[in-house]
């Protein structure tokens, strides 16, 4: 009894096992049927996808409203121009829409295709409006991809490159922030997408919030003259003569960094009206040298006002920079005509006086030669008597070590204290009043401008 239980259990184990092997998972070959029907039916899916499908219709015609939801990852950000008022921005630009007519059934969620299926489905006509070049990148192949999961939604990538407009306003340059528009998708930059399709028939909302909807790349956001403060998206509605259209619109706002005019332009100047005020310090009576301070000073303003309108665009007002530069000018040139005043007056006085003075010592030096050269005789011929008196050796002693004294004394005449580089009231005034003036416009300046900040709402700061 015990052997035939034994066989009946070790039979009931053997067809177990044997039915254990036969169901096990197999793993898919790509040469066998199995993986071969995947691929036929995959091919069938999209045969069917396409029969009958008409991409020139728009998805629910007459039923519903089209909706489009977008979303932007930037992966490259600059440069900007300021002459030419432009930006370039290099993007990934995502647009997802649901079309019933393209719903399947198969082993797999999402089929993932190339751009070659974008091409026979109805696609949004987006197109960047204030774009002044757009560049759909080609290498190695076209840059598209498309996504079609099974109920019917699709997703359509593509990276562009965008050469836009972006509209600056300079007054505070180059202290300024800027907003500026790409129209489709960099100072910041405002990102308006325009259609041919009304309201009624296909609107656009982004994916999600604007955190999400509007992505910077960390890496992109490092320009040379800017700081990327952040960006903000928005959403418009355009009305014109064939209808209204949705604009979507995003905004990256730019600060400009003024490290490189501060040592371009700022410095020079600084240093230019501080050399113009050097010549206040320097006798009145020098005219070469302090009409080459003055001409040289006012020639390197210019020079320095010149080559600074050349890093601008061409525009009608005046700039932050143009006013520090126009008042430095102002300070040279100041300090030159307060040279010609001072010169003036010193002409005026100088050739009266100076004249007769000159004449008047000339007179006196012949007068004391006479007188020395006779009592040089008389002690010559007399030494030995005077030699003995103390008191005429005393007195021919004192002639002979200080004749113009002498002379002095026995003429009853005395040297004119006349100064001839005597500092001008004017220079005096000046050397307090210019340095003074120029610190209290440059603290104004600075402290009204560096103090400048915008107030953005619902901005989301760069990364």
């Amino acid at each position: 009894m015990r052997n035939r239980d034994y066989i009946f259990q070790c039979l009931l184990n053997c067809l177990t096992l044997t039915l254990l092997l036969q169901t096990r998972p197999v793993i898919a070959d790509p040469t066998t049927d199995a993986f071969k029907n995947n691929i036929t039916l995959f091919t069938r899916i999209l045969d069917r996808l396409l029969d009958g499908y008409d991409n020139r219709l728009r998805p629910g015609l007459g039923d519903r409203i089209t909706e489009v939801n977008t979303n932007v990852y930037v992966t490259s950000f600059g440069p900007v121009s300021d002459t030419d008022m432009e930006y370039t921005i290099d993007v990934f630009f995502r647009q997802s829409w649901k079309d019933e007519r393209l719903k399947f059934d198969g082993p797999m969620n999402i089929l993932r295709l190339n751009n070659l299926m974008a091409s026979k489905i109805w696609t949004p006509d987006t197109f960047f409006h204030n774009g002044k070049k757009s560049v759909a990148h080609n290498m190695t192949m076209p840059n598209k991809l498309l996504r079609i999961q099974d109920d019917g939604t699709l997703l359509y990538t593509m990276r562009l490159t965008v050469h836009a407009e972006c509209p600056m306003h300079l007054e505070d340059f180059p202290m300024d922030f800027h907003s500026c528009p790409l129209k489709m998708i960099h100072c910041p930059i405002f990102i308006c997408l325009f259609f041919t399709y009304h309201t009624d028939e296909v609107t656009y909302v982004w994916t999600s919030k604007a955190a999400d909807s509007v992505v910077v790349e960390g890496e992109s956001s490092r320009l040379n003259q800017y700081d990327l403060l952040g960006q903000t998206v928005g959403q418009e509605t355009i009305k014109s003569s064939t209808g209204e259209y949705t604009v979507m619109t995003a905004h990256f706002h730019l600060k400009r960094k003024i490290g490189y005019f501060v040592i371009q332009t700022y410095l020079p100047c600084i240093m230019t009206v501080i050399l113009s005020q050097v010549s206040f310090w320097l006798n009145r009576e020098s005219v070469p040298a302090r009409t080459v301070f003055g001409v040289t000073t006012v020639l390197t303003m210019t020079t320095l006002s010149i080559s600074a309108r050349n890093s601008l665009p061409k525009v009608a007002y005046a700039t932050a920079m143009d006013w520090f530069i126009a008042v430095c000018y102002a300070f040279v040139f100041s300090a030159l005509i307060e040279f010609a005043t001072v010169n003036y007056f010193t002409k005026r006085s100088w050739a009266w006086d100076g004249k007769s003075i000159v004449n008047d010592k000339k007179k006196e030096k012949a007068s004391a030669m006479k007188k020395n050269n006779a009592y040089a005789v008389a002690v010559a011929n007399y030494a030995p008597n005077i030699t003995k008196d103390s008191g005429l050796s005393t007195i021919a002693k004192g002639g002979a070590s200080d004749p113009n004294m002498a002379v002095g004394k026995v003429g009853g005449k005395t040297d004119p204290k006349k100064t001839f580089n005597s500092v001008s009231k004017i220079d005096r005034i000046s050397r307090i009043m210019f340095p003074v003036l120029f610190s209290s416009f440059n603290l104004v300046y600075w402290a009204t401008y560096l103090n400048r900040e915008p107030h953005i709402k619902d901005m989301v700061p760069s990364t």
